[in-house]
């Protein structure tokens, strides 16, 4: 059995997503694909636009055989952790052959190598890296120039000739981290690339032509759409026909998410650490510097927003993610002993089900025969089975769940889903 593993957030699902999903099946000519899913909020610090349900459902309904939750204290961590905690929990589960991630350059050998120096860090490479960075360039360009110090042909001959520029693509900086992710581990799971098509990552705009797999609109692009007012109906064609009819049923029922929907809650927050018994600042919580903890008690007093004080707190080697995430680390209470915790127990010690198809049956008497961890179906039976370290990550999304269901039925006037009792989705 081939079993082919996708990392994603689908927010929202579109064609590009679809063009990646039916384009990685042909390439490793698998017979079911499982998606590692962030929950209700991602990477970029910030919440998803339609909740985790809603998008595993349209994941399903587009091709998906398996949709399983990558825990919140990965999805919403640096790409180093997050392409290791999901690669980790694709690895556990015994039964997945390949995973298949998009990328700006399509190659996967090439971005094989630079994983293999930045695993190595050859002499001089932190001392580059450590000059550059207090030159006050931001983490991805600083690493570009430390690369391009070291890189020398006689010891690296198949590195690219443009690798500047690959490690400054956000698509193939998380596909180097998914490969270093499965070194680390030795997986016998194999990286296979497809060159992501259309708009860049960043791409704000939508295109002007009729939508195919070669002008596909980014994600941003269909959610600053929908921000500023757009109807679905506007955007349908950008999105399978499938992916859209879940998200018009969703947003019958209830608003779009964003960062300042939380604007509130996270001011109480920062001010609860404010309090005279509570003296470390918010160094205590992941991916936080002492720098930025300083910066946010000193602009405290300005704060309007989620979104402006991510502005406000942006410097030239601070990127607005990496303060969006730390804002969000500390608005769900997500430590750095979490991480610490999360690596004891190997990234992944549980695997928690959001949804399948009927059709994929084989697919799970697989998974369930030879994986190292257990499928989570059921909070109540979860809580009883796995340990307390364990545990401790899942009540992270849990709560994390919670507070994004309370937030988007706001306006609703309808009770939020029970997370305690809510079942997988199945098609």
């Amino acid at each position: 059995m081939k079993v082919n593993g996708i990392i994603a957030e689908y927010n929202p699902f579109h064609n590009g997503h679809l063009y990646q999903l039916q384009e990685s099946a042909r390439l490793t000519e698998c017979d079911y694909t499982v998606v590692v899913m962030s929950g209700d909020f991602v990477q970029r610090g910030a919440p998803a636009l339609a909740d985790k349900r809603a998008r595993t459902e349209a994941a399903l309904r587009c091709g998906t055989d398996l949709v399983l939750e990558l825990p919140v204290l990965y999805a919403t961590a640096s790409a180093e952790f997050f392409a290791a905690g999901a690669a980790a929990l694709l690895d556990r589960l015994g039964v997945v052959t390949h995973l298949c991630f998009g990328s700006e350059c399509g190659d996967a050998e090439a971005l094989g190598e630079i994983a293999e120096i930045l695993s190595e860090e050859p002499p001089g490479y932190s001392a580059a890296l450590k000059a550059s960075l207090r030159q006050g360039c931001a983490y991805p360009a600083a690493r570009a120039q430390a690369l391009k110090a070291l890189a020398h042909p006689d010891t690296h001959p198949n590195l690219p000739g443009d690798f500047e520029s690959l490690v400054s693509s956000p698509n193939n900086i998380l596909g180097i981290e998914y490969i270093r992710a499965l070194r680390r581990r030795n997986s016998a799971v194999l990286p296979v690339t497809v060159r992501r098509l259309g708009a860049d990552y960043h791409d704000a705009g939508l295109p002007e032509d009729i939508p195919s797999p070669e002008n596909a609109c980014s994600a941003l692009a269909l959610r600053q759409a929908m921000y500023q007012g757009e109807s679905l109906e506007q955007l349908a064609a950008h999105m399978p026909p499938e992916a859209s009819a879940v998200l018009a049923d969703y947003l019958n029922a209830q608003k779009p998410l964003r960062p300042d929907d939380f604007s509130s809650i996270l001011y109480y927050r920062l001010m609860m650490e404010e309090l005279p018994e509570k003296t470390a600042g918010y160094e205590k919580y992941l991916d936080m510097s002492p720098e930025l903890s300083d910066r946010i008690r000193n602009q405290l007093r300005f704060y309007t927003s989620f979104e402006d004080f991510c502005d406000m707190l942006k410097t030239k080697n601070m990127t607005y993610s990496r303060i969006s995430r730390c804002l969000l680390h500390i608005l769900l209470g997500i430590k750095k002993d979490d991480m610490e915790l999360g690596k004891k127990l190997d990234y992944a010690p549980y695997a928690r089900v959001l949804g399948f198809r009927r059709s994929a049956a084989p697919l799970l008497s697989a998974v369930k025969e030879h994986t190292a961890i257990p499928l989570v179906t059921s909070v109540p039976d979860a809580r009883k089975s796995l340990s307390a370290e364990a545990n401790r990550l899942l009540e992270l999304d849990i709560f994390a769940s919670r507070l994004y269901r309370e937030i988007a039925r706001a306006d609703s006037r309808r009770p939020p889903l029970n997370e305690i009792s809510a079942s997988p989705i199945i098609l």
